[in-house]
């Protein structure tokens, strides 16, 4: 297998240890978001494509499913070796296919491969595969089954890792659906399975759209469990096309994750680098700080303040080094952008920078400004949807308790962020946010940590021991 992918020539399926050729014929062009060009091809599978990973990976799954704890560890470590030597690669790739800029590609989303990877091994090491109660009975964690997973294009690899780890930690064998709009970093992604020596049919690729390959994927008989990211709306889908055979269903969906700024903290620092967060990823992440709710006394000055920090924010080409933000990644989200910018406006909200069209000089690729809105309701349209691009909305409150009830005024809930030097009010204030991750201060996501959301932002939890947890059936042995 070559370590190079030819991005004229991409590889198609991999299935049962080999690329194979797809049974269907439906080709499908890969998008440089900087430059709107054309940077290789795939060909999207169909149900029999379908059906021939899950038979690779159910005849897998009698003989892998039995490997000891240490043979999976050994390969785990394995695999990030190999990881560790492809990581260039994985980075420049996902700079190309979703304009990640290449110093942000290496050091947050190439890293997620390792830091997942290192937060999964030591989560196996402590796991205890069979426990014994109180009671005289025991517990006995078993691999799942056949696993479907189904990821999305603004984390590639982050989300990848946090699905195919799992499921090679666990025993179980998989099908990977990556997002058709980055295959080339899922495609390197599996020659480092394959060089890490996993057994044939453990991993399997089948590139798809959602209601083809997705829906195949979900509604399979032999499928135990489906893990999916992305939109709310698909994973209802998914959901729903699982119910059929009740599989074992994990979400991480969208979010518009509260900002909650109270007056006694230091507003410049904490401000500033919330515009930063939020703008972060071109605003392409779901637990994105995207609704800054700001106590009313300092109000001015924190608007003031994201107006000079927005302004800071940096748009250029992906391939260039440095801390600057890229483009969209295709021209069906920059014009959803552009339509909840617009939105804004004619809502009334008061435009403080950025605003409709491209950054000057910017004319090619899937550009937008660096945007914020003051003067924000949360009732307004671009205070309750998922906008995903580097757009900001700044609401004022009046109290702790107004602040709460804001926040979580949403149908979301994947994370939400509090800035204050009130350590009990910090921790008090969290306690009652319907959300699955609390950021104080900066507080940022460790490796090894679980991730999820409350209410729509889904369901499970994915990273470190819990996120083993999805991958396993529970057995209870009673003993006479």
């Amino acid at each position: 297998m070559s370590h190079k992918i030819n991005l004229e020539n991409l590889p198609n399926h991999y299935v049962n240890g080999e690329w194979v050729s797809p049974i269907s014929n439906n080709q499908f062009n890969v998008q440089n978001p900087a430059t709107e060009t054309t940077i290789g091809n795939i060909f999207l599978g169909n149900s029999k494509d379908v059906d021939r990973a899950v038979q690779a990976a159910k005849d897998a799954f009698s003989a892998f499913s039995i490997y000891s704890k240490q043979e999976r560890l050994s390969l785990l470590k394995s695999l990030k070796k190999v990881t560790e030597n492809r990581f260039d690669e994985l980075a420049y790739a996902m700079t190309l296919e979703m304009g990640a800029p290449i110093t942000m590609s290496k050091e947050a989303q190439a890293d997620a491969a390792i830091g997942h990877l290192d937060g999964f091994i030591n989560a196996l090491e402590k796991h205890q595969e069979h426990k014994k109660l109180e009671n005289g009975d025991e517990i006995v964690f078993e691999p799942i089954g056949v696993c479907g997973l189904i990821t999305p294009w603004n984390w590639p690899i982050n989300q990848i890792a946090l699905k195919v780890i799992p499921s090679l930690a666990t025993g179980c064998t998989c099908i990977l659906k990556p997002s058709e709009h980055t295959p080339v970093s899922a495609m390197i992604y599996a020659e480092i399975i394959h060089e890490a020596g996993y057994p044939k049919g453990v991993f399997n690729l089948v590139h798809g759209d959602g209601p083809e390959v997705g829906s195949a994927l979900s509604c399979h008989q032999d499928i135990q469990m489906m893990s999916f990211t992305g939109s709310t709306r698909a994973g209802r889908n998914v959901t729903c096309d699982s119910a059929e055979t009740v599989k074992r269903v994990t979400l991480e969906l969208g979010g518009k994750s509260p900002n909650i700024v109270f007056s006694d903290c230091d507003l410049l620092t904490r401000v500033t680098e919330s515009v930063d967060e939020c703008m972060f990823n071109t605003g392409q992440s779901c637990d994105a700080p995207t609704r800054m709710l700001v106590e009313r006394n300092c109000y001015e000055k924190a608007v003031e303040i994201a107006k000079q920090a927005s302004e800071k924010v940096l748009v250029d080409n992906p391939l260039n080094e440095g801390a600057h933000i890229g483009p969209l990644f295709d021209k069906i989200q920059f014009d959803r952008v552009q339509k909840m910018i617009e939105i804004g406006i004619n809502e009334g909200a008061t435009l403080l920078t950025g605003g409709l069209g491209k950054p000057d000089n910017m004319n090619e690729g899937w550009f937008v400004k660096p945007t914020v809105f003051s003067d924000v309701s949360n009732d307004m349209q671009i205070a309750q949807q998922e906008i995903f691009g580097p757009v900001l909305v700044m609401i004022p409150f009046d109290s702790e308790e107004d602040a709460i009830k804001i926040a979580n005024d949403s149908p979301y809930g994947l994370a939400a962020y509090i800035q204050t030097d009130d350590e009990q009010k910090s921790r008090r204030v969290a306690s009652r946010l319907r959300a699955g991750a609390v950021h104080i201060n900066g507080g940022a996501y460790n490796y090894g940590s679980p991730f999820g959301g409350y209410k729509q932002s889904g369901n499970g939890r994915e990273g470190g021991e819990m996120g083993l947890e999805d991958y396993l059936e529970i057995k209870t042995i009673h003993i006479n």
